[in-house]
């Protein structure tokens, strides 16, 4: 069964940067080329909601408003491994995030707290 494990949150300073990454293991043949990976977060009392998106049928990388310019993904298949670069992060973007690869099969991480002070 193929697990994804994020790492990287922590507590940063208004302005900062932190890179999230997300780590695939259990499964031999898993590659995240074969699936639409998406980063999503939760803050307390809110819903899940999506931060971007690269798509395996479009070819393309999705972000939401909130995020856009300040937020990159990245992949390093030889490590199985995706990476959620953000920079000059707000105290808005504090929330737990998780990463998830989906293509009739969905897996999710068990997430990362990022914590942003103002």
């Amino acid at each position: 069964e193929v697990q994804l494990v994020e790492s990287g949150g922590g507590l940063v300073q208004a302005g900062g940067s932190l890179r999230l990454s997300c780590a695939a293991s259990g499964a031999s043949g898993f590659t995240f080329d074969d699936y639409t990976i998406g980063w999503f977060r939760q803050a307390p009392g809110k819903e899940r909601e999506g931060v971007l998106c690269m798509s395996k049928s479009a070819g393309g990388t999705y972000y939401a408003d909130s995020v856009k310019g300040r937020f990159t993904i990245s992949k390093d298949n030889a490590k199985n491994t995706v990476y959620l670069q953000m920079n000059n992060l707000k105290p808005e973007d504090t929330a737990v995030y998780y990463c998830n690869a989906a293509y009739f099969r969905s897996y999710w991480g068990q997430g990362t707290q990022v914590t942003v002070s103002s």
